[in-house]
């Protein structure tokens, strides 16, 4: 029966265990030395080798030869305790076994000498899962075993084991596995399995276990079923559901440019294909993470990468953002990410997230106001952006007598009289006969009927300004809208070949050059008044 390659490749003797030489040396030493604890305590991530380590520590006290501080393997003890056949190693899982009851069941049996071998081991995997009554019911056997027991703990959430228990025990911390560490192991595991594990293949798996070697190993049995030849990183990407680095950056750059409509084009296509939308969030996390520890520390970042894009890939983004974009890219991602637990749709806020990064004046708060400030900073800082400031009017010379102004700060402001309002001319004839025929297909039945010839809105023409005109005030109303202004802009602008505004008014009531109220015509009422009032007083 085949058997899973973890589980196969797993470490028989402290040599073999990789990455965790402090850990193996020390234990290796006590073993040498006769200079063992009675209490355990193996914490770190998963996959790291604690349980790995367990076992070996649980045969290498109970072998009979032991081989400069590694068991043997061959007697009789290292085989029963490797087949499982040997009743006084026990392992136990926490996590399924955390009641007082089953604590206390096991305090009673411990009492009691080993059968077949030298010390009674107890394994307790996951220890933090134990609940507090079980902890103290552990506790006084802990504290004074007999001298044939021994227990190993091994726990991933050390903060949850209570201070006595951590007390009584020897602590012996894993930590994460490098990915040339997990590379080489993997690279070995494929020699022996007689895998064709490209390097582009195994660097990628390395990345994706994230220090845990277990879950490399996992992936390349995996990865190594799927393939009929060699297992390449297309392969890997295809096989784990990833969006892959080039696919990954293309999005960033997508980002960078603030293109939404490629952005989400990337991600409909890799959407169909059948990849984890979880999976691509994370890929883009990791990539915006890698971007701002270059932006912080451009020397030594580069040895802090994750792996997710290439150093080419990851430089050439590099300047396209500020660090205060990256950080609201990144949190907008975490946040999104975290709500998938509970999101009823998660494409639909996948793609908001996207829209929400390609677009950051569509949120208003502080965090991407400051954003898009940093940009605008990092552009006049760069000479991308350069403030044009109006040169001063000159001024005439004076014919008369008067003396010339005082030229220092504390002169009074000399104020310049406003340009004329240009006059209101008439539109080209035939204007608004195209203009109709052009946006009656761009707008809804809604606003169709509003728009014809002889209809109940006609145009006004000034210096760059079409005024729409609409007889009644529900006319106005009805047209007012950004769905009838944005194609009206465009194709006005497109008929009169220049940059064109629209706006709508009232007939009668304001300013076509404006948009508002006539002040000329308010002036001219109000003198109207002004004499109707004079009239009745001299009558």
């Amino acid at each position: 029966m085949y058997q899973a390659l973890y589980r196969k490749y797993r470490p028989q003797t402290f040599d073999d265990v990789v990455g965790q030489k402090p850990v193996t040396e020390t234990l290796k030493t006590q073993l040498r030395t006769g200079k063992l604890s009675h209490a355990y305590l193996f914490t770190g991530t998963r996959g790291t080798g604690k349980t790995s380590c367990a076992k070996i520590l649980a045969k290498a006290v109970n072998c009979l030869d032991l081989q400069d501080g590694n068991p043997c393997g061959r007697c009789a003890a290292c085989r029963a305790i490797d087949s499982g056949s040997c009743m006084d190693v026990l392992e136990i899982d926490a996590a399924s076994n955390n009641g007082v009851d089953q604590v206390r069941a096991l305090r009673d049996d411990a009492i009691y000498s080993p059968s077949e071998v030298r010390k009674r081991v107890y394994i307790v995997d996951e220890v933090h899962m134990l609940s507090m009554a079980a902890f103290n019911a552990l506790l006084k056997i802990i504290e004074e075993p007999p001298p044939h027991l021994m227990f190993i703990l091994a726990t991933t959430e050390l903060h949850k084991v209570p201070a006595t228990i951590l007390s009584r025990c020897q602590r012996f911390s894993f930590r994460r596995l490098t990915q040339e560490d997990i590379a080489a192991r993997l690279n070995f595991i494929a020699y022996q399995e007689q895998i064709d594990l490209e390097p582009e293949a195994c660097r990628l798996l390395a990345r994706l276990a994230d220090g845990a070697l277990r879950d490399g190993v996992s992936l390349l049995d995996q990865c190594a079923s799927a393939a009929s030849g060699a297992v390449t990183a297309e392969l890997v990407y295809g096989a784990l559901g990833l969006a892959g680095e080039k696919r990954t950056a293309q999005l960033m750059e997508s980002v960078a440019n603030h293109d939404a409509k490629t952005a989400l084009e990337l991600f409909s296509g890799l959407y169909a294909g059948g990849k984890d939308i979880a999976a691509m969030l994370d890929e883009l996390t990791a990539l915006s993470r890698d971007l701002l520890i270059l932006k912080t520390a451009p020397k030594s970042g580069l040895t802090m990468l994750s792996g997710v894009a290439t150093d080419q890939e990851a430089l050439g983004l590099l300047n396209r953002f500020t660090p205060a974009e990256l950080l609201r890219i990144t949190t907008v991602l975490q946040e999104t990410a975290a709500g998938f637990v509970k999101s009823a749709n998660r494409r639909v806020d996948a793609e908001l997230c996207i829209l929400r990064l390609c677009d950051p004046s569509l949120d208003l708060d502080a965090r991407s106001l400051n954003a898009r400030l940093s940009r605008v900073e990092d552009q006049l800082a760069s000479g991308q952006v350069t403030v044009r400031t109006a040169a001063p009017a000159s001024r005439e010379p004076e014919d008369d007598d008067r003396p010339p102004m005082p030229d220092d700060d504390d002169a009074p402001p000399v104020f310049e009289e406003a340009p004329p309002v240009p006059r209101v001319e008439e539109a080209p004839s035939g204007f608004w006969a195209d203009f109709v025929a052009r946006v009656k297909p761009e707008l809804s039945n809604r606003y169709k009927g509003f728009f014809a010839v002889g209809g109940p809105v006609n145009p006004q023409l000034a210096a760059g300004i079409l005024t729409l005109v609409a007889d009644t005030g529900f006319v106005l109303k009805q047209i007012d809208t950004p769905a009838v202004l944005e194609p009206a802009t465009r194709i006005a602008s497109a008929l009169l070949g220049q940059p064109m505004k629209v706006r709508c008014t009232l007939k009668g009531k304001t300013n076509p050059m404006t948009g508002g109220k006539d002040p000329l015509q308010d002036l001219l009422a109000f003198g109207k008044q002004h004499e109707d009032i004079v009239t009745i007083r001299e009558k």
